[in-house]
């Protein structure tokens, strides 16, 4: 399968790992198992304690840890320079940054403010784009990038207010994106990921009944988990994907097709 998958000692930046129970750490825990050389990048200083921690845990290599703040552009290039200056190549990026005001999550969708509508756009969606262009002259030898995306960006669910529309231009970028980055054989795509108790989920009202919904209707009858999350984004950043590119792919137990 390794030879399969091509990700031995392949450069993969992991951004968005919060604690133990983040999906960008399920992906993690995949590509780690898969060979692949882990960089990661963390916001404020209490996220990098947090992470060795997790780290050291796990006896995973900690070699480079970058400090990225993706609501700053200087930030996130700063960040790109010192991947790109010392690991050479970038094979790959997890992107599963997302973040919206509490206060525009609990209320009603009309009561959000400008700041709160502008604020989760530039740090769920655009995020993206300028992580994409910075890597991009660093992604020498083509590569994978992928992006956590969520039902909401479709469809209205209750409680997830201003973040759904985070998510669906987030999915826009990831099309747009493709027309870029193809050009440098660079493909880009998202996964839908069902509902997973991460520490994001805790500030959408009804979290709870929408894992019930799942269980009673989705063709699984169950919920997924990190561990399914994390390996489908490791096949999305593998070989066995080369042919693919712009699209969604869903992790949800089949509930988008029914739900």
């Amino acid at each position: 399968m390794e030879d399969l998958l091509k990700l031995k000692g392949k450069n993969i930046v992991v951004m968005g790992v919060a604690n133990e129970r983040s999906i960008a750490w399920g992906a993690a825990q995949s590509l780690q198992k898969a060979g692949a050389n882990l960089i990661y990048t963390y916001r404020l200083e209490r996220s990098l304690g947090k992470l060795k921690q997790l780290l050291e845990k796990y006896e995973y290599p900690a070699d480079l840890i970058v400090q990225c703040d993706v609501n700053d552009d200087e930030s996130i290039q700063r960040a790109f320079t010192e991947i790109g200056e010392k690991a050479g190549v970038i094979h790959g990026i997890v992107h599963s940054v997302a973040f919206a005001n509490a206060e525009d999550l609990k209320g009603d969708f009309i009561d959000t403010s400008r700041e709160g509508y502008a604020f989760a756009q530039d740090t769920s969606s655009y995020s993206l784009v300028a992580v994409s262009k910075a890597a991009k002259p660093y992604m020498t030898e083509g590569g994978s990038i992928v992006t956590m995306s969520y039902i909401g960006a479709e469809r209205a669910v209750p409680g997830y207010n201003v973040m759904g529309v985070a998510k669906a231009a987030l999915e826009a970028s990831v099309r747009y994106l493709t027309f870029d980055l193809g050009k440098e054989n660079i493909r880009i795509n998202a996964i839908s990921a069902g509902p997973i108790r991460t520490l994001a989920a805790k500030g959408v009202s009804g979290f709870n009944d929408i894992l019930k919904l799942i269980e009673e209707k989705s063709p699984l009858k169950r919920n997924v988990n990190q561990e399914e999350v994390g390996d489908m984004t490791l096949v999305m950043l593998s070989h066995l994907s080369r042919g693919v590119t712009g699209e969604v792919v869903y992790v949800d137990s089949g509930y988008n097709i029914v739900g």
